[in-house]
């Protein structure tokens, strides 16, 4: 009877013990790691690079696109119009040129995508703007503005191609890039004139050019950089540029047809 009532308790203590191992396991919250985050800029010492990318020698004379193939490519009955390929100034600025930091930055600087849409126009049957800058993970809208049908066919080595028919007037689509790149090309396959080229970039020191070929590169931090132009036409041309705490560094660019 004795031995009886032992094993009874010895059984009753060791569920307990069981029971108590349990709800200690299952109270203890599960181990999570922890991500390290980001470095953030810091405002107070960001500096700024300001630049102009300039023409040197005789600039070429406009390539002429015929557009008689589509009366709704002219609204206002001219067969013809100048290329927007190589835009040089009177000044002899050069727009239309990617300028970005390829070089320099530190990685461990995290930035978070822009949540408004980059805007690719289809308008007078040419690609609107010609050349434009996106982040990763950026929305770009895709607009048909014409009365005509067009498509939007991405050409890119990195991210992945797409083809997307815009049939009407109004008609949109929105992208993202997954990956950097530079640079996208984009055409219309009805339309083989129209041409456009997107950077991609996963850090937002990036600028076109304007008309006359400027440019600003805003809110960098403290650093030696290699900064980069890219032009459809003239290729690409690299400097270094040192930016001191607080400083607006400044950065010309000389470029030239290369030679056949």
């Amino acid at each position: 009877m004795r031995s009886t009532l032992a094993l009874l308790l010895l059984a009753s203590l060791s569920g307990l013990t069981v029971a108590c191992s349990g709800d200690a396991a299952d109270t203890t919250p599960p181990a999570t790691p922890t991500a390290a985050a980001g470095k953030k800029v810091d405002a107070a010492t960001a500096g700024s690079i300001k630049g102009r990318v300039q023409f040197e020698g005789t600039v070429p004379p406009a390539e002429m696109i015929r557009m008689s193939s589509d009366r709704n490519c002219m609204p206002d009955g001219k067969p013809a119009r100048a290329s927007d390929a190589l835009l040089v100034d009177d000044g002899r600025g050069v727009g239309n040129t990617f300028v970005y930091v390829k070089e320099g930055l530190d990685p461990s600087y995290t930035f978070d995508a822009p949540t408004a849409p980059v805007v690719l126009d289809q308008k007078g049957c040419f690609y609107t703007p010609r050349v434009i800058g996106i982040r990763v993970g950026q929305p770009l809208d895709l607009v048909n503005s014409d009365p005509t049908l067009h498509n939007v066919h991405a050409l890119p080595m990195v991210n992945q191609e797409f083809n997307q028919s815009l049939p009407k007037q109004n008609a949109r689509t929105t992208k993202t890039f997954t990956a950097p790149e530079v640079m996208v090309r984009f055409k219309c396959d009805v339309h083989n004139w129209m041409s456009a080229f997107v950077g991609v970039m996963a850090h937002p020191y990036f600028a076109v050019t304007s008309p006359s070929g400027e440019f600003t590169i805003p809110n960098l931090p403290p650093g030696t950089y290699t900064l980069e132009t890219w032009n459809e036409k003239l290729g690409t041309k690299t400097m270094q540029v040192t930016v001191a705490p607080g400083q607006t560094q400044t950065a010309a660019f000389t470029m030239s047809v290369a030679a056949k």
